[in-house]
């Protein structure tokens, strides 16, 4: 049978997912009555919930080419944005060619740029897809020109750059070669992976010793561990007495393949055997991970593993030592949310997690950005965890001259023109420096800026309601570069409570005046809580415990009723974005509370003037 294995890649929103859906029902996965939920490939609740992608995720079609022969194409889904880049770089290496797709409007952004970076470097020979072409604001032939530009930037070869081109719209299910061609069906798609993209090199291969690389890594409850990769050589086969090796070739198990399971549509199917090429799950070993070899007995040399740029951000997980702590989850231990993040950085390989100075109840979790530790703090709320989190900090360097160095970051920023001059000003506060500033037409700018990662955080809140909600901002690592300096942090202070019960509507009401609020009548607050937003720079203990005093005078001002301002809704990004150093988040399933690192308030004193003598 005829094999593809391609990664389809592209900026987070371009459409991958909705592609792979349609390609789906084409190729006759589903049965004509079948109900499919859209974006098939989007398994995990917030996948579903935010509309981007996670996890890369394989899925395989079988089509039939015009000459009636089976083609069997094993497709990768691959994350979009930038934060789960350990996803796409990984997966490169089980296939063979890449469907770049880029939006008819927007064009090539960063998260385009590094994932195509990476499949060009791999020597992949990419097919450009350029879909949406039925939008309003489409400019499919800027874009192809931008695309080119992009490809030579990136130091493509010859053979890359003669790159075959197709115009789609994923949500009507149609691509075609030339504009003017009749929009019925996804064929020449079809058509051009099984004719661009090369077979796997598997010639001989199917007598040699087995050996696959594991790429992914996944718990089942009834199999065990799930190592999914691409076979390099030999047959998988259950029973089959194999070894997992390190990338230096150091022994870590020995074990008996249980189950080999091929991907067929959306569902993985159980195998008597697999041969080289293709791309499987296997069940039966219990220690090994990502990047490590699986062999034959017979082989002592591990597979070269493809690097994974480092984290750049990082985070103290801790238990949640609050009055409320145990009252609303039931993982609260420092040796469960210790267990939690180990196996979460067995799987996941850009996840660096190490224990916190001076605390055996905190771990430092390093990742790529605030989304992705984002994302892995919603997981363990929704499990049940309680947690408190740090604010964000950059992980700094030195280089080889002593100089301190920190992150930065390439910011892509398409906004209303009347709003860029806001955009610039409020960047530059933040150290960033304007690299290029163009006009995308229809009253459109396009910003680009080399900023401070740690200028960023918090940010993001800030920049949509400066562009009443219409700016777009994309972000990517661009290097480590000489350290900036110091960056003004958030220039307001924050209203803690000094008691503990339920915030009374009447005391929330005469604290209007003092700044926003940020909890609503009958919440729960305790000493030390932040309860609302100070108008002035410094910090301030109020009192929100206390009711309006009753006599038995009565007047008219007397029973006016209470009218409250709706309290700010702190999302848990925003949240996250929002603490300053000496604050913490409390997280658990029901709840996000911000609080002061030290509750008692003769604590915090004593911490800021040991902070000031230092």
């Amino acid at each position: 049978m005829n094999l593809r294995n391609i990664a389809i890649i592209a900026h987070v929103d371009h459409g991958k997912t909705t592609l792979v859906d349609q390609m789906l029902k084409q190729s006759g996965t589903f049965r004509e009555n079948q109900q499919v939920a859209e974006r098939a490939m989007d398994s995990n609740d917030l996948e579903r919930e935010r509309g981007i992608t996670i996890l890369a995720k394989c899925t395989s079609v079988l089509w039939h080419n015009p000459k009636g022969e089976e083609v069997r194409i094993n497709i990768v889904d691959t994350p979009g944005h930038a934060d789960f880049g350990g996803e796409v770089e990984r997966i490169l290496s089980m296939v063979d060619g890449v469907v770049v797709l880029v939006d008819a409007a927007e064009g090539p952004l960063p998260q385009t740029k590094f994932v195509v970076g990476k499949a060009l470097r791999l020597g992949l020979r990419p097919i450009v897809v350029i879909n949406k072409i039925d939008r309003s604001d489409a400019r499919p032939v800027e874009v192809h020109d931008e695309i080119f530009d992009l490809f030579a930037a990136l130091e493509a070869s010859e053979e890359q750059l003669d790159f075959p081109t197709l115009f789609a719209s994923g949500r009507q299910g149609w691509a075609v070669v030339n504009q003017d061609d009749e929009r019925k069906d996804l064929m020449p798609l079809f058509e051009l992976i099984e004719r661009h993209v090369p077979a796997p090199d598997v010639a001989g291969r199917s007598d040699e010793p087995f050996r696959m690389l594991a790429t992914t890594l996944e718990a089942n409850p009834y199999l065990g561990r799930l190592l999914t990769g691409r076979i390099m050589s030999g047959k998988a086969k259950p029973n089959l007495a194999i070894k997992a090796l390190t990338r230096d070739g150091a022994l870590i198990e020995q074990g008996r393949i249980t189950k080999v399971l091929a991907f067929r549509g959306l569902e993985r199917v159980a195998v008597d055997e697999a041969e080289p090429g293709d791309i499987v799950a296997i069940a039966g070993l219990t220690k090994a991970t990502v990047a490590d070899t699986l062999c034959d007995m017979s082989v002592n040399e591990a597979i070269t593993a493809q690097a994974i740029d480092p984290p750049t951000l990082a985070m103290t997980f801790g238990i949640n030592d609050s009055p409320y702590a145990g009252t609303e989850g039931d993982k609260v231990t420092s040796r469960m949310i210790r267990d939690r993040l180990m196996r979460e950085a067995e799987g996941n390989v850009a996840i660096r997690i190490s224990e916190a100075g001076g605390s055996i109840d905190a771990f430092e979790v390093a990742g790529r950005g605030e989304l992705q530790l984002g994302i892995l703090i919603e997981q363990m709320r929704r499990e049940g965890y309680e947690l408190s989190i740090s604010r964000p900090r950059v992980l700094l360097k030195t280089d080889a001259n002593g100089q301190k160095t920190e992150p930065f970051e390439e910011v892509t920023v398409d906004v209303d023109e009347e709003y860029s001059g806001t955009v610039v000003n409020k960047m530059s506060e933040r150290k960033a420096d304007l690299r290029d500033m163009r006009s995308c037409g229809i009253g459109k700018v396009r910003l680009t800026f080399l900023a401070p990662s740690r200028g960023l955080i918090g940010y993001h809140s800030e920049f949509l309601t400066d562009t009443r909600g219409t700016g777009v901002m994309n972000r990517i690592f661009f290097d480590y570069l000489p350290y900036k300096g110091p960056i003004p942090g958030r220039r307001t202070g924050a209203l803690i409570s000094n008691g503990k019960g339920e915030a009374v509507a009447y005391a929330l009401w005469k604290l209007e005046d003092r700044g926003p609020m940020l909890v609503n009548p009958g919440d729960r607050v305790y000493q030390g809580m932040i309860i609302g937003e100070h108008t002035r720079d410094n910090d301030l203990e109020v009192n929100v415990l206390e009711g309006k005093k009753l006599t038995n005078i009565r007047t008219t001002s007397k029973d006016e009723a209470v009218r409250l301002t709706p309290p700010i809704q702190m999302t848990l990004e925003k949240a996250i974005a929002y603490i300053q150093d000496d604050e913490l988040l409390e997280v658990t399933p029901k709840s996000i509370r911000l609080r002061k690192r030290f509750l008692d308030p003769n604590e915090r004193k004593r911490a800021s003037r040991q902070a000031e003598s230092a």
